[in-house]
């Protein structure tokens, strides 16, 4: 006999209801994660989009050529190497990275305010930030140690710096 009977005491089986539940969850997951990564991009692009907005609407009528942006000069260092305070922080993972590289600041001319460890120890260069204010002292560090990477501060509370006016986290 090729198909047997189906007995009424023969057990249940249970994946006939539960593989439909199963990728009824799955699919609701699915178009909730969709919808939270999709409103987060959203955010993100339209965040960008209203920079670009407001940068568009505060220019002035004649759009700045790649000539006369190089042409304007960058904010030149005001505060003198010795009174210039520098926090370095360890953003490689390596021990005694900090005070090595506070000891070179140090040589520099620089005063150094706190070393220690970065939020992170996965930077993939060397990195100067400044305080509001210290661009042209940020440059100035950036120039000295050789460092390409300067930004204004990001991810640091100006509060976090204590007395110091820019910061040197080191890379890999």
């Amino acid at each position: 006999m090729a198909h047997p009977l189906a007995a009424p005491d023969a057990p249940v089986r249970p994946w006939r209801l539960a593989a439909p539940v199963a990728c009824g969850i799955a699919a609701i997951e699915l178009l909730l994660l969709l919808a939270l990564g999709g409103g987060a991009l959203v955010e993100t692009v339209s965040a960008r989009v209203q920079l670009a907005a407001e940068d568009h609407a505060l220019a002035p009528a004649k759009r700045p050529t790649r000539e006369t942006r190089r042409a304007a000069p960058a904010a030149a260092a005001t505060t003198p190497r010795k009174r210039t305070v520098v926090m370095v922080l360890n953003g490689n993972g390596r021990t005694g990275a900090a005070a090595s590289a506070a000891s070179r600041v140090r040589n520099r001319g620089y005063r150094i305010g706190t070393v220690g460890n970065a939020p992170r120890s996965d930077f993939g260069r060397n990195l100067v930030m400044f305080r509001p204010g210290f661009a042209g002292e940020g440059r100035r560090l950036g120039r000295d140690l050789g460092v390409k990477q300067i930004s204004p501060l990001d991810g640091i509370r100006v509060r976090d710096l204590g007395r110091a006016h820019v910061v040197f986290i080191l890379g890999v």
